[in-house]
């Protein structure tokens, strides 16, 4: 299996200053680069914020669109919902490798979802996790599938950003994390908050079940990582990988892939704990900066 990744752009691989072409711009996302800061100042045009979660009025909840698992957050209830990505029960995925297939559908599914369970007469602030290669296309057909919940403003964060949060992660060192999802996996170098290199397969756990096996799994994610290695002109990589990649997803709940890939690397892993929600605890952490944040508040609700 051939990783996929970026083409080379002006910027060197492993360069920690800007977001290469097509890696989402952390800025974009109206979270500041380094990680979650606490509220900015009041607005005093907006006088009905209270602290969070208890302002009524604006209704947070995270959203984690996975290919086989959708997983929200609400704020002030915490893990509300961890069932099968379907339209409705016995229907086809909408989300299959990553990637938003049926628009409708996976508007419909939120819906039924989610219709009944939020407050009436709110229009509620959605972080949303999106995959780090799928760029804005993924990210402007999430945030159309979001719409039928009548949101304010919808924000995204890099799936192996909230990883990264959720595992209470030094942002300030280079970070490698490994996204073993369902049908997909991901390899992120994070260099202060921000993505700098990626890669990814279009392997997963489900995949187990097949022809694939844990050793085909755990060999695409060395390739991955030893191309990155390779390409980055700094020591970027190389420093994360000897530090321990952060170990996420639902393969990081198999012993079988965790301890053939930490043999294959010749590094340390670090499993984050409970790693097939660490995407959306870490989202719902971003809650707190994103409640009185000015995107949060619909500036940045269409930002590319």
């Amino acid at each position: 299996m051939t990783p996929v990744h970026l083409p080379p752009t002006g910027s060197p691989a492993g360069s920690p200053t800007g977001s290469p072409a097509g890696f989402p711009d952390s800025s974009a996302t109206g979270f500041p680069v380094g990680g979650p800061a606490g509220p900015p100042p009041a607005d005093p045009a907006v006088p009905h914020h209270r602290d969070h979660p208890l302002c009524r009025p604006c209704c947070c909840l995270a959203l984690d669109l996975g290919s086989a698992r959708t997983r929200v957050w609400v704020a002030g209830r915490g893990l509300v919902l961890d069932v099968p990505t379907v339209t409705f029960p016995g229907a086809l995925y909408p989300i299959r490798r990553g990637a938003i297939v049926d628009v409708p559908g996976t508007a419909r599914m939120l819906d039924r979802l989610l219709g009944d369970r939020l407050p009436r007469l709110t229009r509620p602030l959605v972080v949303l996790t999106a995959p780090v290669l799928d760029g804005p296309a993924y990210r402007e057909r999430a945030r159309t599938a979001v719409q039928v919940l009548g949101p304010r403003a919808v924000l995204t964060v890099p799936t192996a950003r909230a990883v990264a949060l959720a595992a209470d992660a030094d942002l300030s060192l280079p970070l490698l994390v490994v996204d073993l999802g369902a049908q997909l996996t991901e390899v992120v170098l994070l260099a202060d908050g921000a993505v700098c290199d990626a890669r990814r397969t279009a392997l997963g756990t489900t995949d187990l079940d097949g022809d694939i096996t844990a050793a085909d799994l755990c060999e695409a994610v060395v390739t991955m990582i030893a191309s990155m290695v390779r390409q980055d002109r700094t020591s970027l990589t190389a420093d994360a990988l000897t530090r321990g990649a952060l170990l996420a997803g639902g393969g990081a709940r198999r012993p079988d892939v965790v301890h053939r890939l930490s043999g294959s690397l010749h590094a340390p892993l670090r499993p984050v704990p409970a790693p097939h929600t660490a995407a959306i605890r870490g989202a719902a952490r971003l809650l707190r900066s994103a409640h009185t944040h000015p995107s949060g508040r619909g500036s940045a609700a269409h930002s590319p």
